[in-house]
């Protein structure tokens, strides 16, 4: 495991991970697992609670099983870069139920957002109908994911590897 972590010892990073692994996992179960007792285990999970690190418990959800099984990757170009246009951006994107991830790039192009649909032309409708008509929206470009090869949340970040 990573130590590079600031303000996370050990201890702290091992209850990151049991609960990536086990979010229903009950405190006995988790102090069992790290290595402590139950009382300094709550109070380590209440801590990281309240310094927002562990921002919150949800069921993951298949979404293949579903019938979400198209993704798509956007680029996406503004027109207008400037706070305003990127907040009004932002607030109309949060909108779009198909949108799973939004991120601000860096690079040629101002934002990469991943879409995820139940067929190519469901995902079509969601460019024409409601990406394309985003504020300041001046051109996209579309990447179809054939296969998922990795598909972790951030807590892969704590585990063995470079």
């Amino acid at each position: 495991m990573r130590t590079n972590f600031p303000g996370l010892d050990r201890f702290d990073q091992a209850i990151l991970t049991a609960l990536s692994e086990d979010g229903r996992m009950s405190v006995a179960d988790l102090a069992r697992r790290i290595g402590l007792s139950k009382s300094p285990t709550q109070a380590r999970l209440k801590r990281l609670e309240s310094d927002g690190i562990i921002t919150g418990y949800r069921a993951l959800i298949d979404p293949i099983r579903l019938g979400l099984d198209h993704i798509a990757f956007v680029e996406l170009r503004l027109t207008d870069t400037r706070e305003t246009a990127l907040a009004a951006f932002n607030a109309a994107v949060a909108r779009i139920g198909e949108i799973e991830q939004v991120h601000l790039i860096a690079g040629n192009f101002d934002y990469l957002i991943k879409v995820r649909t139940r067929s190519m032309s469901e995902y079509r409708a969601v460019l024409a109908e409601k990406i394309s008509t985003l504020p300041h929206v001046a051109s996209s470009s579309t990447y179809v994911a054939m296969q998922a090869v990795k598909e972790d949340g951030p807590l892969g970040a704590l585990g063995e590897g470079t």
